[in-house]
Formats: C-alpha cells, sequence, structure tokens
C-alpha cells in the first residue's frame, strides 16, 4: 500500500512571506491508478502590475499510474463557477480516467477558490472598506483568471500550449483564452459554457426564465404529488421564515431558489426525495424536519463557493454597463415566479435557479458581511470586454464544444450563436444530457470531444 503524504494549506499572512513558484514545494502521492502532485504558484494579484501583490495559486496535477516520467501533452481543467475549486477526484473518477489515457492533467482551483489564496467574509476585509474589497474582486474574472493560466503554463509545460477542457464558467474562460492568449492553446474543449459574447447580464436572464420554468414543468408533470407538497413547503415557509442550522434564513424565495438543481442530470429526483419527507409532527404540532432543514441549509448555503454569488453577474459585465441585480430586476417580468400570488391564487409555486439576488445576502450568513460588497460589484459600469469578436472569427485553435439543449444554466441559442463566431469550432448538439454532463456522462462526453479535435468523429 502506497503512503499517501499530505500538503496542508497553507494561509498566506502578507505579500512579503509569498514565494515564487520555482520555491514552492510539490509533494506527490498516489490514488487508485493515478500518481497526484500538488503545484503552487504565485501570480500577480493584477497582471498589468507585475510587480505588485501577489497571489497563491493551487493546482493539483495527475498522471496515470506507470507514466509519471512519460512525455504527455497537458490538459488543464477549468471548473464551472465562478467560485467553485476544481473537483477533487478519488482515483480516475468521471471524466479523469479518459483524460489520463492521453494527457497529463492540470486540475486548477481559480484564483480565490479552493486551496488558492481565499477570498471571502473571512478574508475579504483585510483588504479594506466595501468599495476596496469591490475594486479586489475585479481582478477574479476570466480574463485574470486565463493571464494565470499563462503565467503557469511557461513553468508547467516549459512554454508548450496545453488543452483546455472548461466545464461551464469554465467554458466562458475558455472563450476568453481563444480570444486573448490562442497562442497559448493546443485545442480548446468547452462543455455547457460557451457565453454570450456580447449580451448584458439582462439579457441572459431574460433567456433563462423560460427554461427555468420549462425545467419546473417538465418536474411536475415526472412528480405531479410535488404541486402540492411544494406548496404546503412554501406555505409554512412564508408564515414561518425559519432560521436553518448554520442561521440560514428560510424565506418563499429562498425555498423557491432549490430550483437550481433542476439543472443537474438528477436534480428532478433530488428535489422530489426532498419534498416529500418535509414535516414531521412533533407535540407542537406540523414541523419542517431535521433532516429536511440540513439538506435544505446545505443546498443554499455559500459558504464553500462564496464568490458564486459575488461574482456571479460580474461575469456577465462588460460595455460600460452596470449589472444592477439583473436577475432581480428581469424576474418581475416573469409573473410565475411571483411566490406570494402563487400561493394566494392557488397556483403552482415555480422554483427558480442559475441566479443570484440581493435577499440572499440577508438570508446567508456567509454573504451578508460581503452585501455592500455586492451592491458595489452590481453598481460598476468600468468592466473590461470578456472577449474579442474579430480574433474569435478568425480562430485558429481545434475547438469543440457540447452544448446541452435546453441547459437551464445557459442558453442554447446564446451558445450556437457563439459558436458559429468562432472560426472552426465545431459544437456537438445534444439532449441526452443536462448541464453536468461532463460529469453525469463521463466518460463518454470527453471521449466523443477528444474524438472532434482530432477529427475521428
Amino acid at each position: 500500500m502506497s503512503a499517501f503524504r499530505i500538503s496542508p494549506y497553507r494561509l498566506v499572512p502578507s505579500c512579503s512571506a509569498l514565494r515564487t513558484g520555482a520555491e514552492l514545494s510539490a509533494a506527490r502521492y498516489r490514488q487508485p491508478g493515478v500518481v497526484l502532485t500538488d503545484r503552487r504558484f504565485t501570480v500577480p494579484l493584477d497582471h498589468d502590475t507585475p510587480d505588485g501583490e501577489r497571489i497563491e495559486l493551487y493546482a493539483r496535477e495527475a498522471v496515470a499510474a506507470g507514466r509519471e516520467d512519460d512525455h504527455l501533452p497537458w490538459l488543464l481543467y477549468l471548473q464551472g463557477g465562478p467560485g467553485f475549486g476544481a473537483n477533487r477526484f478519488v482515483g480516475k473518477q468521471a471524466w479523469l480516467g479518459r483524460a489520463l489515457q492521453d494527457h497529463r492533467v492540470l486540475l486548477l482551483d481559480q484564483r480565490g477558490t479552493g486551496a488558492s489564496t481565499p477570498a471571502n467574509r473571512q478574508t475579504l476585509p483585510l483588504r479594506g472598506d466595501a468599495a476596496r474589497q469591490a475594486a479586489y474582486l475585479t481582478h477574479f474574472r476570466a480574463d485574470s483568471i486565463v493571464r494565470d493560466c499563462e503565467s503557469i503554463r511557461r513553468e508547467v509545460t516549459g512554454g508548450a500550449p496545453w488543452t483546455v477542457l472548461g466545464q461551464s464558467f469554465g467554458g466562458f474562460c475558455a472563450t476568453h483564452y481563444l480570444s486573448y492568449a490562442p497562442e497559448g492553446l493546443a485545442a480548446a474543449v468547452i462543455t455547457g459554457g460557451l457565453p454570450t459574447l456580447d449580451g448584458h447580464a439582462d439579457d441572459v436572464y431574460r433567456a433563462a426564465y423560460p427554461r427555468i420554468e420549462r425545467k419546473v414543468r417538465a418536474h411536475y408533470a415526472r412528480y405531479p404529488m410535488d404541486v402540492e407538497r411544494a406548496r404546503e413547503i412554501a406555505v409554512y415557509v412564508a408564515e414561518r421564515e425559519p432560521v436553518l442550522p448554520g442561521g440560514y434564513r428560510l424565506t418563499l424565495e429562498a425555498f423557491q431558489s432549490l430550483g437550481i438543481w433542476l439543472g443537474a442530470s438528477d436534480g428532478s429526483d433530488r428535489l422530489h426525495y426532498l419534498l416529500e419527507d418535509a414535516f414531521v409532527r412533533t407535540p407542537a404540532g406540523r414541523e419542517l424536519s431535521d433532516s429536511f432543514q440540513e439538506q435544505v441549509a446545505a443546498a443554499l448555503s455559500f459558504a464553500s463557493h462564496p464568490l458564486y454569488a459575488v461574482l456571479h453577474e460580474a461575469i456577465y459585465a462588460q460595455g460600460g454597463r452596470a449589472t444592477d441585480w439583473a436577475a432581480e430586476r428581469v424576474r418581475a417580468e416573469f409573473p410565475p415566479f411571483d411566490g406570494e400570488k402563487a400561493l394566494a391564487s392557488g397556483g403552482p409555486l415555480y422554483f427558480t435557479g442559475e441566479s443570484v439576488h440581493p435577499w440572499q445576502f440577508d438570508c446567508d450568513p456567509a454573504l451578508r458581511p460581503l452585501r455592500d460588497t455586492a451592491q458595489a460589484l452590481a453598481e460598476r459600469v468600468d468592466w473590461a470586454p470578456l472577449y474579442d469578436p474579430v480574433r474569435l472569427a478568425a480562430n485558429e485553435v481545434p475547438a469543440v464544444a457540447a452544448v446541452y439543449h435546453d441547459d437551464m444554466y445557459v442558453d442554447t441559442e446564446h451558445a450556437l450563436r457563439t459558436a458559429r463566431s468562432v472560426r472552426g469550432l465545431r459544437p456537438w448538439v445534444t439532449n441526452e444530457f443536462e448541464h453536468d454532463g461532463l460529469r453525469a456522462g463521463a466518460p463518454r462526453v470527453l471521449d466523443r470531444l477528444l474524438g472532434m479535435v482530432r477529427g475521428e468523429v
């Protein structure tokens, strides 16, 4: 049995304590069929000021056991989000086993996530007031992430281009990569993440709410008993607004936001199982069960990924316009999502999902200290462009994308319009998978996309 060496996460007390990438140690350890190496790098907070403050990035290198010393092409994985670290696989889980047949893989925790220098309610106050925190977070979008990738690529590959695999928001980053640093790419593989190139956040959510409505209708068609169950829970929540374990305040709108599950392959089933056991009888009467409350608290809390909430609309921001809580404003244009009216009229309750709202910064203890920071970002107008249509139209990098038909998270029409705007990009449109097809359909999804890159499919 191989011994596991654990590389503990180090908090970085000050910029002066950061070491250069070459000085950072690498710990190698094994899991079934895989050899893993912890990699740490330092990069400028602002790449336009390379001599200024630096932050740390963490990445996990993975290679198939027995091939540690082979010369293999690199594949860089960019996780969805924003705000999530790379997958913590055990062995060859999900798509990783397929990737390791041909590549050495780098699982990058994008800046601010995972074991990279964190950005959350505990650390951001070190930056100063809300305005300074917001200014700091403007460096945590796709443009900075891609410049991070280019900075570490030279150290990781010796300067050779690599293939990037971008899931969801990782696909947004890959599209930016094609726009601004295509010389760093051998190929771009995108799953559920072709962004609108010029749409405002308002356009994103005007397209999103009808998709969410279709997902809710499909859920109730599959589980008609959930219409009444959801209404019963909603009435209880609207009257009491219970405080869940960990301090999350469950409002009617917060309960509705559980619809985010409906964008995943097993999400409708998970929601059904959650709703069916919501209540227990107690000496004080009918109450939400501890089990239900624990599950809901875990589903709704942003404690592990606060940047998802704080930067969610900023990932669409460009063109000199504020996002101004687009999802909240646009929601008013779609009456079926008004929970109070649904309860008053006796109609079905419509869940929401894949959107962030200002009330979440009141409900969630992990977000409350960041409310003013998020507001400052929502009001900001001086956002840099994220995509270069001219350069994309002249693209020469082999590029493929899985486009999931009626994806709840990324609009299909927006994605196909972008696919047509990127020279040579080959889209694979399928209704076999939901947004999490890379996970749920692996290794088939990645195998097909890699085959498309090589011209075999």
